[in-house]
């Protein structure tokens, strides 16, 4: 059996960059043999500039080694043909970044990693990398809910473009990035300058035992929430912290921007183990009320009986979960991390503090 062949998933709202990063992807003596599926709905394409095509044809072989095809139907449709292409031995490839349109949600297109069997035997779905224009970023957050999903669904995030504005125009754009997703790296990319090793290879749908969320989130998290994360108790003004000591940003933050983001994430940690049983009935009801609205969730768990740690992660209403590693230095101890639109993070934080054993 082949080896499976990794998938990245490239997003980002019009204007954002994805053009620039995609030619110099196809362009660069970077030793690698891409494919790069276009999804052709979009203002912004490639091919007028660098693809010179006649209808019949949507292949078209870089100098570099990389193919670049564009598609106007089925995704499925497009990785089976290539994968058939490469195993005719017409085509070499050993990974594919798939560029949806400005407008798209990412969501439907990971899923279908997992939902289609012919696709999940020779593909991998390694990460999801959404591309924010720091000019106008905001107000496309502000506007499309689309943005925001697409910023929920990352696996890292690079803002593009932070030439045009101020450093604090920048830092402001990235706390707000970071309260939508904490589990994105978040760095800066002008002019496609993104190094390569940054954008593959992530594998950011892997179940591993590692939950990496940015520490200054769970600063801010700890915060404005107070500590005890199983009872979700908000923190008032008067609750003794300094504002203006090293949290000034993080409140006057919270005072521009939380009202209008839908997405946004939640932490749940506790050090008390899960019953085994309350644990899956209440994470699967809670999956198939809001499935629709949980973009990505993530957690390593400590469980009741189990001497190893439990490791789930989902899309939507598909959630994996496996045995990991054992409990080697740590206390053991849950932490979850939850993206979405208008989830009711009280009642979940709630729910899950009743799983306990």
């Amino acid at each position: 059996m082949s080896k499976l062949i990794p998938v990245t998933i490239l997003t980002g709202f019009l204007g954002s960059g994805k053009t620039t990063l995609l030619k110099r992807i196809l362009n660069e003596q970077h030793g690698m043999k891409i494919a790069v599926i276009e999804n052709e709905f979009g203002e912004e394409n490639i091919d007028n500039e660098i693809l010179v095509q006649d209808g019949r044809e949507q292949i078209v072989q870089m100098s570099n080694g990389c193919i670049c095809c564009t598609i106007r139907g089925d995704l499925v449709q497009a990785l089976s043909d290539l994968i058939a292409r490469r195993d005719a031995g017409e085509l070499d490839f050993d990974r594919v970044v798939i560029e949806t349109t400005g407008v798209a949600n990412p969501g439907p297109v990971a899923q279908t990693f997992f939902m289609d069997d012919e696709i999940a035997t020779r593909y991998l779905l390694d990460a999801v990398i959404t591309l924010v224009d720091a000019k106008h970023g905001n107000m496309q957050l502000d506007k499309q809910e689309e943005a925001q999903r697409q910023v929920g669904f990352a696996d890292a995030i690079f803002i593009t473009k932070s030439d045009l504005v101020t450093p604090d125009d920048v830092a402001a754009l990235r706390h707000r990035l970071l309260h939508m997703n904490p589990r994105a790296p978040i760095a800066t990319a002008n002019f496609g300058e993104a190094p390569i090793e940054s954008i593959f290879d992530l594998r950011g749908f892997n179940l591993n035992a590692k939950l990496e969320l940015d520490p200054e989130f769970l600063s801010i998290d700890e915060h404005e929430h107070g500590h005890d994360h199983a009872h979700g108790d908000h923190c008032a003004d008067d609750c003794g912290h300094d504002h203006d000591h090293g949290h000034g940003h993080a409140h006057d933050h919270h005072h521009h921007h939380h009202h209008t983001d839908r997405i946004a994430s939640f932490v749940f940690r506790s050090d008390k183990p899960f019953h085994y049983a309350r644990l899956e009935e209440f994470l699967s009801g809670i999956l198939s009320v809001y499935g629709e609205k949980l973009l990505r969730y993530k957690g390593v768990l400590y469980m009741e009986g189990v001497d190893r740690k439990v490791v789930f992660q989902g899309v939507h209403q598909l959630m994996g979960s496996d045995i990991a590693g054992k409990w080697e230095d740590e206390t053991p101890g849950t932490r979850m991390v939850f993206i979405g639109v208008d989830l009711p993070r009280d009642a979940i934080l709630k729910g899950l503090a009743n799983c306990l054993a």
